[in-house]
Parts: C-alpha cells; sequence; structure tokens
C-alpha cells in the first residue's frame, strides 16, 4: 500500500510558475513508476507525466513538454512537477500516481493522491 498527498496548487497568472509535490509513504517509493494526471472540469482525467523509479526516463503529454519537468527524490519519498510558462488551459486538478509499470495509461497506477488544485488566470 502507497499513500500519496499532493501540494503545491494554487492560483496563479499566465506565464507565471508553479511546483507540485507529492509525499509519498508506505512501501519502497523507488520501486514504483510515478505519473502526473491533470483532470479539467468536465473532461476526463489526462496524463501529463511520468518518471522512472530511479528517475532516468521520463515522458511527457505534448500539450506540456517543454513548459513541465517531472522529478523525483527517491531519498526524500517525493516526487515533484515543475510547471513553468502556466497557461488558462492547464488549470486543472492535478492528481499524483504509483504504479509498477510503465505507461501513460490511468489503468497502469494502482495508487492515487487526492488531488492539488491549479488554476490559472489570464
Amino acid at each position: 500500500q502507497v499513500q500519496l498527498v499532493e501540494s503545491g496548487g494554487g492560483l496563479v497568472q499566465a506565464g507565471g510558475s508553479l511546483r507540485l509535490s507529492c509525499a509519498a509513504s508506505g512501501r519502497t517509493f523507488s520501486a514504483y513508476v510515478m505519473g502526473w494526471f491533470q483532470q479539467a472540469p468536465g473532461k476526463e482525467r489526462e496524463f501529463v507525466a511520468a518518471i522512472t523509479g530511479s528517475g532516468g526516463m521520463t515522458t511527457y503529454a505534448d500539450s506540456v513538454k517543454g513548459r513541465f519537468t517531472i522529478s523525483r527524490d527517491n531519498a526524500k519519498s517525493t516526487l515533484y512537477l515543475q510547471m513553468n510558462s502556466l497557461r488558462p488551459e492547464d488549470t486543472a486538478v492535478y492528481y499524483c500516481a504509483a504504479g509498477r509499470f510503465w505507461g501513460r495509461r490511468m489503468g497502469e497506477y494502482d495508487y492515487w493522491g487526492q488531488g492539488t488544485q491549479v488554476t490559472v488566470s489570464s
């Protein structure tokens, strides 16, 4: 069992930056692929970024590539999402997730946090 708690969301103007954190507890953090997903009002939850257990490989949705950076600190059991050049369309609840297998689909992740709201004003 893995417990995940996100933080760092808030209200920011377009062009601004935020850093989300996801604190994990429970089983060995480094054993899990970690991902970030976003869910905008009235839309399905979508993949944002993922990182392997070692942190050696990352992948991003095209919509955030070059603006967002996923990283992890296994010693602190914490996942991060650095979000730069934010746009109003980035407004969503952001969820972190942990899974055993590499992928972009929600079904590949076993554990989820409660989400943190990010609102980008124009």
